[in-house]
C-alpha cells in the first residue's frame, strides 16, 4: 500500500473524523497534515492486524486530543475565539444556508460538551455508523468500556438538546419596553 493512494482513499474520512473530535475549521488543514505526517512516517510500521481506517482512527483521535489540549491553553491565554463554520455556498438558498449553519453549530456546541472519550465513541457510532466491535477495536478498549461512555455519552447529548430547545423556547429576543411615562408615575408619585 503506497501512501498517496492511502492518503486520496482515506482523506475525507480524516477531515470528518477531526472534525467531528471538535477540530475548528480553521485549524482543519493543519490537524489533516499532522495526521498524514504520523502516518506517512509510520507506515512502515503498519502490520495489517487492524483496518487501515482504525489505525488511522487512532492516530486522529491522538492528534485531535492534543489539539483540544494545545487551544485550551491559548484560549486561557489569549481569550479564545468563537468556533467557524465552513464558508457558505454562495449559490444555495439563504435561508437553508442560515439553518443549516445554525443546525451544525448547534452540534458542535453539543459535542464539545463531551468528553473527548465519549465524544469519540458517539461520533463513530452515530455518525460514522461504526459497530460497537470496530470502535472497541479502534480505541483498544473493551467492548463494555465502548457501549458504556456511548451510553454516557448519548444521555449527555440528549440532556444538552433538551438544554437548548427549552433555552431557545423561553428566549425573548428583546426585552419588553416599559414606557417612561409608567415608571415616572410609580415611582415620582407625591411626597
Amino acid at each position: 500500500m503506497n501512501f498517496r493512494q492511502l492518503y486520496d482513499e482515506h482523506f475525507p474520512f480524516v477531515w470528518r473524523s477531526l472534525r467531528r473530535l471538535g477540530i475548528r475549521e480553521s485549524d482543519l488543514p493543519d490537524a489533516v497534515q499532522d495526521v498524514f505526517l504520523v502516518v506517512h512516517r509510520r507506515l512502515p510500521e503498519f502490520e495489517g492486524r487492524s483496518k487501515v481506517s482504525t489505525w488511522i482512527f487512532g492516530i486522529c483521535f491522538r492528534v485531535a486530543g492534543d489539539r483540544r489540549k494545545a487551544a485550551r491553553v491559548a484560549a486561557r491565554r489569549d481569550g479564545g475565539d468563537a468556533p467557524l463554520l465552513d464558508a457558505p455556498d454562495e449559490r444555495a438558498d439563504v435561508a437553508a444556508e442560515a439553518e443549516r449553519r445554525q443546525g451544525l453549530a448547534q452540534l458542535e456546541a453539543l459535542l464539545d460538551e463531551l468528553p473527548l472519550d465519549q465524544r469519540a465513541v458517539f461520533t463513530l457510532f452515530e455518525l460514522e455508523g461504526m459497530t460497537g466491535e470496530d470502535i472497541a477495536q479502534t480505541l483498544d478498549l473493551p467492548l463494555g468500556t465502548v457501549y458504556s461512555r456511548l451510553r454516557l455519552a448519548r444521555e449527555a447529548f440528549r440532556r444538552g438538546a433538551a438544554r437548548t430547545q427549552a433555552r431557545d423556547r423561553f428566549y425573548v429576543t428583546t426585552p419588553p419596553t416599559i414606557p417612561a411615562s409608567a415608571l415616572t408615575s410609580q415611582a415620582g408619585g407625591k411626597r
